[in-house]
């Protein structure tokens, strides 16, 4: 199957955008391939995303304008503004770091500015990506577990499994809203109360002056949970099966990178020599009869946190950026832009 061509395709009238709108153009640093095309797991009928950075408006840096990033949903194309995405790789976003870790010939545009960014993008990585890829392979492995709670496990089985996610779900709450854990919430089955349940969730709270916004932020995420599995009743089998197969591939994929990460201070975004692992996992051939994941999966799982386990604990990358460093990185490029001096 031969790959679009990816230059032809920008040039077309539906990426106009690209060239026309007024925080893009010649401000685009760069320009890749994101999702599949990105990471070497593409396949017939696969969708085409681009990730870029572009430089802010002198008005931006010095005026009252602001610029974070345009997004095009009919192209899936997202251009983040340089500064949000500092601040994003800053924390080892995983989807910013992608952007920094193609093959020359992934990317579509590609300035001196841009060069500049990705041969400097070591000083963006920290011990921060053990919280950031760890914390994105645990929601993939979340909702994988959710799709494999099916229709015909017993209604005590499924709620054991409600329960699990709903667990990880609050943990990353109350990692990223520190008042969310100054009180608690206790967690646990136990008969049920609702007609048609044997046993069933309950939640037992003890929350002080807990800012109510905070509290529905908490409630969403517990609803999120159980709407997710309230859809598993109506699954359509095969394209929630290629769904599962892709949240398999995703969750390994980003172990991996994560894992490269942490021991070799660099970003691999185009897995090339673990395609022929991915591929499989993304074809089904990890997936059992029954629409569940095969043992061997699970088992190709612990070897990956294992090693992403390992390299958290023996990386020599710093516990923190170093500030200063990144700070003359950013006033060096922001000179440039409100200079408009793209070259």
């Amino acid at each position: 199957m031969a790959a679009p061509d990816f230059q032809k395709l920008i040039a077309g009238p539906e990426y106009d955008f690209l060239r026309n709108n007024e925080h893009l153009g010649k401000r685009v640093m760069v320009l890749g391939l994101s999702g599949s095309y990105g990471y070497g797991t593409d396949r017939e009928g696969s969708d085409v995303d681009f990730r870029g950075v572009a430089l802010q408006r002198p008005s931006d840096i010095l005026g009252l304008t602001e610029f974070e990033q345009y997004t095009d949903a009919g192209t899936d194309t997202v251009v983040y503004g340089f500064n949000k995405f500092v601040k994003l790789l800053l924390e080892c976003n995983p989807s910013c770091c992608e952007v920094l870790g193609l093959p020359t010939d992934k990317y579509m545009i590609l300035s001196p500015l841009g060069e500049a960014l990705l041969e400097n993008s070591a000083m963006f990585l920290s011990k921060r990506a053990v919280r950031s890829f760890g914390g994105y392979a645990s929601a993939q492995l979340r909702r994988l577990q959710n799709a494999l709670a099916r229709d015909a496990l017993p209604q005590p089985d499924k709620e054991k499994h409600i329960l699990n996610s709903v667990k990880n779900a609050m943990d990353d709450f109350c990692r990223r809203n520190a008042r969310a854990g100054s009180g608690s919430i206790r967690l646990y089955i136990d008969r049920a109360m609702t007609e048609g349940m044997e046993t069933e969730i309950f939640a037992d709270t003890d929350y002080t002056r807990l800012p109510l916004r905070d509290l529905c932020g908490m409630l969403d995420t517990l609803r999120c949970v159980l709407r997710d599995y309230d859809k598993i009743g109506h699954r359509n089998h095969k394209k929630d099966d290629n769904h599962l197969n892709k949240h398999a591939m995703h969750l390994i994929r980003l172990l991996m990178t994560g894992i490269d990460i942490l021991e070799k201070h660099k970003v691999v975004t185009y897995r090339k020599d673990d395609l022929p692992l991915l591929v499989k996992i993304r074809n089904g051939e990890y997936m059992l009869r029954d629409g569940t994941m095969s043992p061997e999966f699970y088992e190709l799982l612990d070897m990956y946190e294992h090693r992403f386990g390992e390299a958290a604990r023996d990386t020599t990358l710093p516990d923190e950026p170093d500030m200063e460093k990144v700070g003359a990185f950013v006033e060096r490029i922001n000179r440039r832009a409100v200079m408009e001096d793209f070259e």
